[in-house]
């Protein structure tokens, strides 16, 4: 039999908020809610080894291929920064893996690069 998870994850989700709200601990998805913070935390690393793809694609494009800088490009590098900026202020753990999620981030920008 399917479960409220599985079947409906918006309504899962506001189910457990619910039980979180009114302290009924014992009636919660334990198992599904800690997969999902899990997959939270993992989006926001995610979300920053996009950023990065882009901005070192930008970064790399700006300094091989100088014949087709514009002041689009210009300014995509200098807004991929600032969200950069933003979600590690948001996320200031994740300061702790900017070497992994750049070394996992670099490998695509360079074959865009070279494209």
């Amino acid at each position: 039999m399917a479960t409220s998870y599985e079947r409906d994850f918006y309504r899962w989700a506001m189910e457990q908020a619910d039980l979180l709200r009114s302290g009924r601990l014992s009636e919660i998805d334990v198992e599904h809610l800690i997969e999902e913070i899990e997959n939270m935390g993992r989006s926001e690393r995610r979300e920053l080894e996009s950023r990065f793809k882009v901005l070192i694609t930008h970064l790399l494009k700006w300094r091989f291929q100088p014949s087709y800088r514009a002041r689009s490009r210009a300014l995509t590098i200098k807004e991929k920064r600032r969200a950069i900026a933003h979600l590690l202020k948001d996320n200031p753990s994740l300061k702790a893996h900017l070497e992994d999620i750049l070394n996992d981030a670099y490998e695509l920008p360079i074959l865009a690069a070279a494209r």
